[in-house]
């Protein structure tokens, strides 16, 4: 009997996890590997929602957003006795190795169910907050930086047409990745995120001298959610600056739409990347992308370590927030 691979999707969605799916799925089988799908999550390998990977299962899903597998947050993996039911359920199968597409909560909890019984795994990024250490880029960001563009763009338009200011909260959690790439690539005239420190006054008095001086009469202002800063700056622009101002927050449409071409190509090749790790002995090593090369790196140096921004583009967002 074949050597079994299981593979789920875990934490939150992003797009590019159905191609990554397929392509695994695919891969594996054409090096010998018997792979397995787990539907919910982390809960699905507790409550034994495992099925054979067959053709028709990854047909037509490589354009999808989401995961297809779907997703959970599993606080019964935290407990041993869980865990215990969850490797009798990939034990039956013949299933001896693991393949998780997420994020570090998921390396985490697949590296301690190492931990407790031994099963190898290999983990593949995708989070649109683009925060995991190690890697440069993490699935889904594409798609996600595509999504949020296309909402500023139409956001622009009205903007322009009211001569009013708008604030558009993004999300990242504590990684400003999404607000400062977005404001970059939108032309924005504030950014405000976690990692660079603001000064208001400064940036009132740019604003002020640019609608006084130049003509400006429009401002769009990209918030990370992790400033918890997008009502007050709304009130702020208002009050300070003297222009009508709007707070758009985007919300959870950033985790949809179809994969983008880059996240799909990214998708195939963390794929690859990550089967042939198991293949070639890793027992818990997480896929990562850095300057142009695909690589693993030990669990411990991913989770244990904090992401750091590219400050290139630190600096080129500098001068938006002061």
């Amino acid at each position: 009997m074949s050597e079994g691979i299981a593979i789920i999707t875990s934490g939150g969605d992003a797009a590019g996890m159905n191609p990554a799916v397929k392509c695994a799925a695919e891969y594996a089988a054409k090096h010998g590997l018997k792979p397995w799908l787990v539907y919910g999550g982390l809960n699905g390998l507790i409550q034994d929602k495992i099925v054979e990977a067959d053709r028709l299962l990854v047909s037509g899903i490589l354009h999808r957003g989401g995961t297809v597998l779907r997703s959970s947050r599993s606080k019964e993996f935290f407990e041993y006795s869980f865990r215990e039911q969850a490797y009798q359920n990939l034990k039956k199968r013949g299933i001896t190795k693991l393949l998780v597409i997420g994020g570090d909560g998921s390396f985490r909890a697949l590296h301690q169910f190492y931990t407790d019984f031994g099963m190898p795994f290999a983990g593949i990024p995708a989070t649109i907050d683009n925060d995991i250490a190690g890697t440069d880029y993490c699935l889904g960001v594409d798609t996600a930086l595509n999504m949020i563009r296309e909402s500023i763009d139409s956001i622009r338009d009205t903007a322009t047409s009211f001569s009013r200011a708008f604030v558009i909260e993004v999300m990242g959690r504590h990684c400003g990745y999404l607000a400062m790439v977005s404001a970059l690539a939108s032309g924005a005239e504030i950014c405000l995120t976690p990692e660079i420190p603001y000064n208001l006054d400064s940036i009132g008095a740019r604003m002020k001298h640019q609608i006084e001086n130049e003509g400006r009469d429009f401002i769009l202002a990209i918030v990370a959610e992790g400033t918890k800063m997008g009502d007050y700056v709304t009130r702020w622009i208002n009050d300070s600056i003297g222009m009508e101002a709007r707070l758009t927050v985007l919300g959870h449409v950033q985790r949809g739409g179809s994969p983008t071409v880059y996240d799909r190509i990214m998708a195939y090749k963390f794929s690859v990347a990550a089967v042939e790790s198991l293949i070639s002995g890793q027992e818990n090593a997480i896929m990562v992308y850095r300057k142009g090369a695909f690589g693993h790196l030990p669990i411990s140096e991913v989770c244990d370590n904090k992401y750091e921004m590219d400050p290139s583009i630190v600096r080129l967002c500098k001068p938006l927030s002061e």
